[in-house]
């Protein structure tokens, strides 16, 4: 058994908060093919699929071509968002700096993502908020079946050459939840995302802020509680 550990992030609603951005985009993409905008529930409800198969949840009607303008739509849009606003784009939800700050200080533990975004939408995030250092490695919609397929987390531990027993999926949705499930490592749910806590069923514990975060990691992974940087 591996004695490296390695804690997996999801990104939006977990990490950052890019809802206005994923919200604009989408209404970019609806009105483009000239249909009625989702509401906000039904937008959010959908953040962590990959974007093809989010937007034919959203969009039933369209044909495969029809769905492939709005995917390009959407991505034009939000890459215009993300350059012309920069870090307040996605910030980073309150304590999540210092989460990742406080995790990094284990040795022998890894941090991850698994994400439903694409390579270049990931890699512009990391970079604007510089958070690439934390992390070594990161998986996208671009190399995997949409979540809750397990593609992605089995990629993240072969890559970091941790065993799922020695891992956590961190997230806000339920396809986060079923991916863990199926590739049947533990889940820790985060209250302030896009999904509402009391669907996250499966989790091994559902935390309401960051510090909690970081000691339930601990707590899953069997890690000691490390006293703050002085």
């Amino acid at each position: 058994m591996s004695a490296l550990k390695l804690a997996i992030f999801d990104v939006d609603g977990t990490l950052v908060d890019s809802q206005a951005d994923i919200l604009a985009s989408m209404q970019a993409a609806f009105d483009a093919a000239d249909l009625p905008v989702p509401g906000r529930a039904e937008v959010l409800s959908i953040v962590g699929l990959s974007l093809p198969q989010a937007m034919a949840r959203l969009a039933p009607s369209q044909d495969a071509d029809g769905l492939a303008g709005m995917v390009e739509t959407y991505k034009a849009r939000y890459l215009a968002l993300r350059r012309s606003a920069g870090t307040e784009a996605s910030p980073l939800y309150p304590g999540m700096q210092e989460v990742l700050d406080h995790l990094t200080r284990h040795d022998d533990l890894l941090l991850g993502i698994a994400t439903g975004k694409s390579r270049r939408g990931l890699e512009a995030l990391l970079d604007s908020l510089n958070l690439r250092r934390y992390f070594v490695t990161t998986q996208v919609a671009d190399d995997h079946p949409s979540k809750p397929h397990p593609a992605m987390l089995f990629a993240a531990m072969r890559e970091a050459g941790a065993d799922a027993g020695q891992s956590v999926m961190i997230g806000d949705t339920s396809y986060d939840m079923e991916m863990a499930s199926a590739a049947q490592i533990p889940f820790l749910g985060v209250s302030w995302g896009y999904h509402p806590p009391e669907t996250l069923t499966a989790a091994h514990s559902v935390v309401s802020d960051a510090s909690a975060l970081a000691l339930a990691v601990e707590d899953i992974l069997g890690l000691p509680h490390l006293r703050e940087a002085t």
